[in-house]
């Protein structure tokens, strides 16, 4: 079994991020406690699937076409993006490689929320509102205290159990740096306003 996680599960700040947590520590027990049987679970944690339910996408393309301005939070914020076939390519791929009790996070690009508007329409202005409670600035999947047990794989990264004892091998990966965080604003690999608007 694979549950689907999210970006709020790292260093939760609001309730449903604080679930998500509970959720992914829940599956990871219940490895735990499934020891020699056949039963595994594991975690699969993305974040902003593009036009999925909830997707600014519609509701951004709306304000253009009515001549209205596109609200931007605050004009630093990043975001990880992925689209509906890498998730569900990423969710089975890790199902097939999983052993028990990781929770597995892809290497996805990050966006610019600005590029991101402007992918949109270069002809709205863009105005800036304050940031929602809940929210953050910078989205993070994988939190420096984890990262101590996360090993790179060349498509993800994986965070190991933190109770490995009943005899299946983890998987074996390159150990991430000391200090080492997976966050939106941090990363190397950004999509230009270009390739989103191929996305949108």
């Amino acid at each position: 079994m694979v549950a689907l996680s999210t970006d709020k599960a790292s260093s939760p700040i609001n309730l449903y991020g604080a679930t998500k947590l509970v959720s992914d520590n829940v599956l990871q027990s219940a490895n735990h406690y499934a020891g020699t049987r056949d039963s595994r679970f594991s975690v699969v944690r993305y974040s902003n699937v593009l036009g999925s339910r909830g997707s600014v996408v519609p509701f951004f393309k709306k304000l253009a076409r009515e001549g209205k301005d596109l609200p931007i939070t605050d004009p630093t914020m990043t975001r990880f993006w992925v689209t509906p076939d890498q998730a569900v390519d990423f969710i089975v791929s890790s199902l097939e490689m999983m052993r028990g009790g990781e929770v597995f996070v892809p290497k996805i690009p990050s966006i610019k929320i600005l590029d991101f508007a402007k992918a949109i329409s270069s002809d709205s202005a863009t105005v800036a509102s304050a940031i929602r409670p809940g929210k953050k600035l910078h989205e993070e999947m994988i939190s420096l205290d984890d990262s101590r047990r996360t090993i790179e794989l060349t498509d993800r990264c994986v965070i190991l159990p933190t109770i490995n004892n009943w005899g299946i091998s983890a998987l074996e990966g390159k150990s991430l740096p000391e200090g080492f965080s997976y966050r939106s604003d941090t990363k190397t690999e950004w999509l230009s306003i270009d390739q989103l608007r191929q996305l949108v």
